[in-house]
Parts: C-alpha cells; structure tokens; sequence
C-alpha cells in the first residue's frame, strides 16, 4: 500500500475498524502534530504498533496546532504523508476537529497511546482523551522510547521557514483551483457590483515629524513637525477600496456639518463613491499619528463614541434599506463611535437578509455592537484577538473558538486573521460530526511591512468583492490576502486599486514561470 492510500476520510477508517474488530484484530491509536517526523516520534509509533495488530494514526489539522508562530512549518496533508510513509503505520487521517475527543468518540480505539510526558499530566485536554477511550472499554498506554527530540526545538534552530508557507500557498491554489486566470476573473465580473458600506468613518491624520532630540523640561522626546497628510479610515476606506476594485460603492454613514465633513465628501465623490452621511456628528472622529521618519510614535483619538437616538437610528435605517435596493452586497464596519448599533442591526439585517445576496461584517471598536450583534450573515471577518475577546475565550484552540462564533451568530463562514501569520477560513458546511468546520489556512503574502493600518479593512473589502463576483469562501480569503498584502507596504490607508491586484497576480505567474 501506497503512503496515499493510507490516508483516509473517516468514514472508510470506521469500517476498517469494524471489519478489524469482526475478526479479533487490536486497533492501536495515536494522535499528534508529526510537524517534523523525528526518531522520537517514530519509536514512539514502533511501540504503539507492538501493542495491536492495526495501527491508526490521526494527524491534527493545520488551523488546529497551535505551538507558536509559524506553525505547524509542514502542511497537514505532507504530514500525513511522512507518517503514512512510515512501514509500522497502517492508516492516517488528518483530524480537523479542536481536539481529538470526538475522533475517539468516534473510533473507539482498544489502545490509545501518549508519549511518557503525558503520565503525570492534567491538561484538559488530555484528560478528556483519556476519559472518551476508557469509557468506550479502551485503555491508555504511555510509551518511554528513551529517544527524545521535540519538533518545535528542532524548528526553532532553523532559519525562517518562507519555503514552507510558499508551497502551503501553492497547495491552497491547486487545491481551490485558484489560478491566476480565474483571480483575474473574478475581478472582472466584480466590475460594476453595487455594494453598500455601513459603519464608522474615521479621518487618519498622520503628523511626520523631525526628532530634535530630548526636551529641556524632562525625559521626553523632542518633536519638530514637517508636515500632515490626512488617509479617510474606517468604513470610509473600506467603500474606497470597493471603488478602486471596479464595484460601484456607497457609503451610509454619519459626518459632521463643518468644513473637513465637506472635504470628506468632495474626495469620497471624486474616488466613485457615492456618500449617504448625514451630518449629525459634533465633529469627525480623528486619529492623530505621529512619526518620525516612518517609525510610528505614539497615538492621539480625538471623538467620542455618538450613538443614535432611536429618531436618528430609524433615518439611518432608511438611508440603509435605501441604498441597498439592487445592491450585490452590504458591508458592516463597527468601528464603535455609533453608527453601527445593536438597534440598527435589529431593524435592516432581516430586510436585507431577504433581498441581498451577501453580507459581511467586522467589529473593531469595544463600545459597538459588537461581533455577536451580526446574525445570519454570509462572513465574518475579526482578527483572533476580536474573535476570543467578543466571547471572553482566551485559552482554547482557534478552531472551537469560531466554531462557538459561527454557532452564536448563524454566521455562514468566518475569515479570521491572524497577523504576520496569515489568516484561517471557516466554513460551515455540511459535514459529519467530527469535521463539522471546515477550515484553511492560507499564510500572509508578504514578507515586508511598512505599515500595518488598515490591512484587515483592505482584506474585508476584497473578499466582499469576491463574494458578490461570485467566488468561493476560498477565493475570498485569497484575493483579501493579496489586497493586505498591497496594503501593508503603503504608508498610511492608501485604497487598494484592481490594477495593483493584477499587477500582484501577473509578478507571481511570471515567478512560476521561470521557476519551472
């Protein structure tokens, strides 16, 4: 047997076990992350062998290992493969479930074997492995190879391994079927899409400044200011992004009735995008940055959070159902200073619901709505610090965390962001109980960042784009990666163009090209 044809969806595994326990056979089990298959490992894999006469090995899911940045170094399904390799091992399957209590719920193993380090131990986790295999009559049996080597030393001694997420992104493309022909594609149908952005404009000013040195009066840096540029942020560039990807936009939001409100909605206008924004605010919301050179010192908020009266809210509400008829898709950017409201929500997310293809949703600021407030929509998208703060969940795995989000809010799938690192899908399709969430993990694309602001909003406004150009959850979270990835090396929220996405898309077809 082939190392492929080891690797098995858990449907075949179960009827391998019932034909082995049929005739008398012992099933053995192990489970683990196998991200660099050292000789500790594979010890560990000869005993457990020795203990039965079938032995399955379960391999944790990408999105499900969580031992640090980078991490796991080796795709799920290559892991798979180098265990499936070994001659001791008999069948593999990549468990994309948080832990694998439901995989042992499932398959009832007559031996559950952990290496010596878990004897003593009283992680959770474990525990609650332990607790599935006894009470299905299966016992567990700690191995003491005497070879040691831990996978994550080993990878700590290495250089940064790019390699590996370039061929985990080769494999994510080939797997979606995501070429560059059909990126390009989507961008086109995209063209023309009416999509309508609800939420909290934000004015950036950034102050570049001179450091004169350390001031007379205390140890305090010495500033010298050069001159200020101002970025439209929040919901406001989001809709900019929309338009410089080719999608009609349209901005419901709130401004003040004063001069930069004016400026605001003169530059909005010359961009494409039409602005429904009243001007009910005392003043605009404003964050000052200041910078030396392009080295960010420190941050000044200038607005409070002015949430609606119901009066205001119901007009608002109007503006929203308005300006969404024909629309291919409704963003919601909660940025907490009031324009998104638990009320708001309440009011036009089941109109919409019913005549609007797609709606995707973010909520950045505390004092808002809030990521639960957002029900039945077609995609979330927080980073892992909102996801685990909106439910108070700071210690499980990424995977049960968003799986406790999409059940919560009856949100269709979710793209998770997790920085430097990349991002995660998930998805809920219809799946056995032990894959109930699917998931991806797609890394981040590119390796130097001049500044961070605004790349989660870039990655919102593109995989809306390609929802309602009709791309797949997939696709979405690719083209998002890519507008983060243009992002990220602008200074300052510089809208993100369709023209930059190609130009992105034909430097690595080119780079394929003559790698080949």
């Amino acid at each position: 047997m082939t190392p492929t044809h080891k690797i098995l969806p858990l449907d075949d595994l179960l009827r391998l076990r019932d034909a082995a326990r049929a005739e008398g056979r012992t099933v053995v089990h192990c489970h683990g992350c196998f991200d660099i298959v050292h000789p500790g490992h594979i010890q560990h894999l000869q005993f457990a062998r020795s203990l039965g006469d079938l032995l399955v090995v379960t391999v944790s899911a990408d999105t499900h290992v969580n031992k640090g940045v980078n991490r796991p170094l080796i795709p799920d399904e290559l892991r798979a493969s180098s265990v499936a390799a070994l001659q001791c091992v008999d069948h593999v399957h990549v468990n994309r479930s948080p832990t694998a209590v439901e995989l042992l719920e499932a398959l009832k193993p007559d031996v559950y074997v952990k290496g010596s380090e878990y004897e003593r131990s009283g992680d959770p986790r474990f525990l609650a492995e332990r607790d599935t295999v006894i009470r299905n009559g299966g016992r567990v049996v700690f191995s003491n190879c005497g070879v040691v080597y831990s996978s994550t030393a080993l990878i700590g001694s290495m250089g940064q391994p790019r390699r590996f997420e370039e061929d985990k992104l080769a494999r994510f493309r080939e797997r979606y079927g995501l070429d560059v022909e059909h990126l390009r594609m989507l961008l086109q149908r995209g063209r023309g899409r009416r999509v309508v952005v609800v939420g909290d404009y934000i004015l950036d000013r950034y102050h570049h400044c001179e450091a004169t040195g350390v001031a007379g009066e205390g140890p305090m840096l010495s500033l010298r200011t050069l001159h200020a540029r101002d970025f439209d942020g929040g919901a406001g560039v989001i809709a900019l992004h929309l338009a410089g990807l080719g999608a009609r936009a349209t901005l419901v939001s709130t401004l003040a009735d004063d001069e930069p409100s004016r400026n605001v909605a003169l530059r909005l206008a010359s961009a494409g995008v039409e602005a429904s924004c009243p001007g009910t605010r005392r003043s605009l919301v404003t964050k000052h940055r200041y910078l030396a050179e392009q080295t960010k010192l420190f941050k000044v908020d200038e607005g409070d959070a002015a949430p609606a009266d119901s009066l205001e809210e119901q007009k608002l509400a109007e503006r929203v159902l308005q300006a969404s008829e024909g629309a291919a898709a409704v963003v919601f950017a909660d940025f907490g200073y009031g324009v998104v409201t638990g009320g708001l929500l309440d009011r036009v997310l089941p109109a919409l619901r019913r005549h609007v293809p797609v709606i995707t949703a973010k909520a950045a600021g505390r004092q808002g709505a809030g990521l639960l407030r957002f029900r039945e929509v077609d995609l979330l998208c927080p980073t892992e610090r909102e996801l685990r703060e909106a439910q108070h969940d700071f210690s499980r795995g990424l995977g049960a965390a968003a799986w406790d989000l999409l059940n919560a809010t009856g949100a269709k799938r979710a793209i998770v962001t997790l920085g430097k690192q990349g991002l995660v899908t998930f998805d809920r399709a219809d799946r056995s109980a032990a894959e109930r969430l699917h998931s991806d993990y797609v890394p981040a694309l590119s390796d130097a960042a001049t500044d961070t602001l605004g790349c989660g909003d870039a990655l919102l406004a593109a995989a809306t784009f390609a929802l309602c150009a009709g791309g797949s959850l997939q696709a979405a979270a690719l083209l998002g990666s890519i507008a983060a990835g243009v992002e990220v090396r602008e200074n300052g929220n510089v809208p993100v163009s369709a023209e930059q996405i190609r130009r992105h898309l034909h430097a690595r077809e080119t780079s394929v090209t003559i790698a080949a």
